[in-house]
């Protein structure tokens, strides 16, 4: 009995009576009792007219089976397989388009009947496809218990790093009062010691600077009467004011303040500032005496004093040197009273002088509580941290029950002929040259993308790298039901939109029951 009921429809299919190119749902409007009315309803014909190859409805439909309407379809039984419509203009063309070759029932041509062998095949890639759903779906729910039994134990996590917090918290504000305590003895101890090597320093120039005051005005007076007249100034043309090359008369006076001439001391108070930077002494550097070295530090030889910058200027110091380094060279190794190197390397008086013991056991200490202090800030980050990514991780919408998370932590690349494809779900997609360079974003995630009725078959990651003249790159991912994870396809449908699909368990849906076993079908 149930063989007949299974054999019904085949029955159905050769017994029901119908003109050629007319499906079963539609047979009931080709009636040969009566006149045929066209499907549209725009005319009426008799119904000796249908398929009698001359098109009378606009539609087309009295001519299912013959080529003479162009708009017309071809339907054909195929049975054992799909049952299909073509356009009629394909009916008796010479060409087999429906498998079980009825469109060619007038052309000379014979067709081969393939439809049980489409069939065939047709129902083993349907069982195929129905083994990897069943499959994809017990991995799938697999992933769900996962994904349960692991939010839970972050959540653990996350109750037990909030608990730590706040003890961390507290070490961190009872380390920053230590260090800021330590701090201060340290800088008062640091500002001394500064303070007494600047006071060194600034004495010990201004002892150099009244050195060479005193080689320049013996070297000025020539008759060695005790004064510089306008007369021995003149003997220096460097000290011009006005270009010319020469130093006038009125010159020279204007450079003693309006007198004729100054005595030493003068000289040393009121006129070396002024001529300092262009005088040229009149003998080498290896005829003139040395000056005394002050207390701190011993000076290099030949060397005129160069007020260096405090430790923690000497950066500023270096920056300066850079910018006055292309006039150095010219005079350099014929350095005179009155005329400092115009770049110099920080020489041994330059230097602060080591800390003593008591003022170096305070920046031990302050150390000390500066590297607890950071160390357990790094700790309090590195919770926090902790704490932001566990938040969101367990608050992600990995889909209805969780399947999808999974590919959080997780990339997976495809290989083309060109380039190198990265997708980092629910993070970013990315393309790299496949010999080498530099990767492009194609997208940073963005959302959910589906339909409304299967929002989670798709991804969007968008404001990737932009085109050039065009838009920010973005990337759909479509994903596909099967038995493994793996990156299956990358296109760019249109510029800078990219499609990628992604096959994964998490998208497999759950299969139907498996119908019981039956005898053999014709039909698909």
């Amino acid at each position: 009995m149930l063989l007949v009921l299974l054999l019904l429809p085949l029955c159905w299919a050769v017994e029901v009576k119908r003109p050629r190119g007319v499906s079963l749902t539609n047979h009931h409007f080709y009636d040969e009792s009566k006149p045929f009315t066209c499907l549209d309803g725009s005319a009426s014909v008799p119904f000796d007219q249908v398929n009698d190859d001359y098109c009378d409805c606009k539609d087309g439909s009295d001519e299912p089976g013959t080529a003479a309407c162009p708009n017309g379809s071809f339907h054909c039984t195929n049975t054992g397989y799909k049952p299909l419509y073509i356009s009629s203009r394909w009916v008796n063309d010479g060409v087999c388009d429906c498998c079980d070759g009825t469109d060619e029932y007038n052309s000379g041509i014979v067709c081969e009947n393939t439809c049980k062998e489409k069939g065939r095949k047709e129902r083993e890639t349907l069982q195929q496809m129905a083994e990897v759903t069943r499959e994809g779906f017990r991995l799938k729910k697999i992933l769900i218990e996962d994904w349960k039994r692991a939010r839970e134990e972050k959540q653990k996590k996350l109750t037990e790093l909030q608990a730590g917090k706040k003890s961390l918290e507290d070490q961190v504000e009872l380390l920053r009062t230590l260090k800021e305590e330590a701090e201060k003895p340290e800088k008062e101890a640091k500002d001394q010691h500064r303070k007494l090597w600047e006071e060194q320093l600034a004495a010990s120039k201004a002892q150099r600077e009244q050195e060479l005051a005193t080689i320049a005005f013996q070297e000025l007076d020539d008759d060695m009467d005790g004064a510089v007249s306008v007369a021995e100034l003149q003997t220096h043309p460097e000290l011009d004011t006005d270009g010319d090359g020469a130093l006038s008369e009125g010159e020279a006076q204007t450079l003693l303040g309006g007198d004729m001439q100054t005595d030493a001391a003068s000289f040393s108070d009121r006129i070396w500032a002024a001529i300092r930077d262009k005088y040229r002494s009149e003998v080498l550097p290896t005829d003139l005496p040395l000056p005394s070295a002050p207390a701190l530090t011993e000076p290099k030889e030949e060397q005129p004093p160069v007020l260096s910058q405090p430790a923690e200027e000497e950066d500023e110091e270096e920056e300066t040197e850079e910018e006055e380094g292309g006039d150095e060279g010219e005079d350099e190794d014929s350095q005179v009273p009155g005329e400092e190197p115009k770049t110099a390397s920080p020489t041994e008086e330059d230097k602060m002088p080591p800390y003593d013991e008591q003022t170096q056991a305070f920046i031990n200490a302050a150390q000390e509580a500066r590297n607890k202090f950071e160390e357990a800030e790094r700790s309090l980050k590195d919770v926090e941290e902790s704490i932001r990514n566990l938040e969101q991780e367990i608050s992600f919408d990995f889909g209805p029950n969780g399947e999808f998370a999974y590919l959080y932590s997780q990339c997976y690349e495809l290989t083309t002929n060109e380039y190198v494809y990265r997708l980092c779900p629910f993070k970013l997609v990315s393309q790299k040259p496949k010999l080498g360079g530099s990767p492009t974003s194609l997208g940073t995630w963005g959302s959910w993308a589906g339909p409304d009725h299967d929002k989670f078959s798709a991804m969007k990651y968008e404001q990737g790298t932009g085109c050039w003249q065009g838009p920010n790159r973005s990337t759909t991912v479509r994903l596909l039901c099967g038995k493994e994870t793996v990156v299956t396809s990358t296109t760019e449908p249109s510029r800078c939109e990219y499609l990628m699909e992604l096959m994964t368990p998490a998208a497999c849906p759950e299969p139907p029951p498996e119908a019981p076993a039956s005898g053999n079908h014709d039909e698909l």
